[in-house]
């Protein structure tokens, strides 16, 4: 049997890592060419500019806002027009999704500057796309992942605590995801088995984030960088992204792609539905109840969804459940990867008592 584990070229991390982007990028090439959001034009840029171009020209594009094939189009030719020989994203994940996909189309070195850490999204080798809309439309899957992923960790904690703890939502599936693979010898992201490595980094994320999760929500609502910030940061973004991606994904991430067909949790973070995710695949699975009862308690301790209500979903139907059901376990999703037998009653049935648990602790 063969494993494989991918991995982003360099990870880089911490306080103001932003004036490190430059020399990053001039390890690739002098031609630098940034993708950056409106918020990261307006608020951000000017406190780096100087630094980043001390060691590589730049040229610096305005994100349009939406990952389509029609910006990614337009950028790449503005790119092209430069002689770009790096790209970098600056900014929210679409932001970043489309810098990696401009690097693909363009054959060129990418590296990723995210401004927040809600997703484990940012090492991995994907884009999601979407239509002018807003509407997902396609996913790529790149030949390989960032060359370099620079996380800025004072810049994340001057953003909402709310797009951390979702990152920690996120994060909270990886162990429980990876684990499942491993004892199903279920396939990662790259249709391979796991490695050691990548089971070991998904168990450690686990870990991290009920060590430090709530210290690392009170600094970012505090604004301060303190370790445990640091260490979370690292939790869901360098640990998760390495576990989900090499590790492979099981029936948290299938439930929140069920849940997304209900209009009403469109509000709310990938995060948070994940989360809930996490909670119902406890028992799916039937996981022992101290496991549901540690799960339960750092969800409540660092503020992530454990209800119905929680994610928008109050006086939810059974018909809208069924319809979360049949979409969580389509042929080709994830929830595949569980020991458990997998059905629409079972899926439902794991979605009721998520919910019915949730409610009883807050009695």
């Amino acid at each position: 049997m063969i494993s494989t584990t991918v991995f982003p070229g360099r990870y880089v991390q911490g306080a103001h890592a932003f004036k490190r982007l430059g020399r990053e990028m001039a390890r690739f090439g002098q031609k630098g060419f940034v993708i950056c959001d409106r918020w990261v034009l307006d608020n951000l840029w000017d406190n780096y500019r100087e630094d980043i171009e001390k060691d590589v020209q730049i040229t610096v594009e305005r994100f349009g806002g939406e990952c389509s094939d029609e910006e990614i189009e337009r950028i790449c030719e503005v790119a092209s027009r430069v002689g770009a020989d790096v790209i970098t994203g600056m900014g929210g994940g679409k932001t970043v999704d489309t810098a990696k996909a401009v690097a693909g189309a363009l054959k060129v070195p990418v590296v990723v500057a995210p401004t927040i850490a809600s997703t484990d999204a940012p090492c991995s080798a994907a884009s999601v796309i979407y239509t002018l809309d807003g509407e997902v439309k396609r996913f790529i899957l790149h030949t390989r992942n960032p060359d370099v992923v620079v996380m800025d960790t004072f810049v994340v904690a001057q953003a909402p605590a709310r797009f951390l703890v979702s990152g920690m939502g996120d994060a909270l599936s990886t162990w429980f995801e990876a684990e499942s693979c491993r004892v199903k010898y279920a396939p990662n992201v790259t249709r391979d088995y796991g490695s050691i490595t990548a089971f070991t980094l998904a168990r450690l994320c686990y870990d991290t984030l009920l060590e430090h999760g709530l210290a690392a929500k009170l600094s970012c609502q505090a604004h301060v960088v303190t370790p445990a910030l640091e260490h979370i940061v690292e939790a869901n973004t360098l640990l998760s992204g390495l576990g989900f991606e090499s590790g492979g994904m099981g029936a948290a991430h299938s439930i929140h792609n069920g849940l997304i067909v209900l209009p009403q949790t469109h509000s709310f973070f990938h995060g948070e539905k994940v989360a809930l995710g996490v909670l119902a695949s406890l028992f799916l699975t039937d996981k022992p109840s101290e496991l549901v009862d540690e799960v339960y308690g750092f969800c409540e301790e660092v503020g992530l969804p454990t209800t119905f209500a929680d994610i928008g979903l109050e006086g939810i139907t059974d018909d809208e459940l069924m319809k979360v059901a049949e979409r969580a376990i389509v042929r080709g999703e994830s929830i595949h990867h569980e020991l458990a037998p997998v059905t629409v009653e079972g899926v439902v049935a794991a979605l009721k008592m998520a919910d019915a648990m949730g409610r009883y602790r807050l009695e």
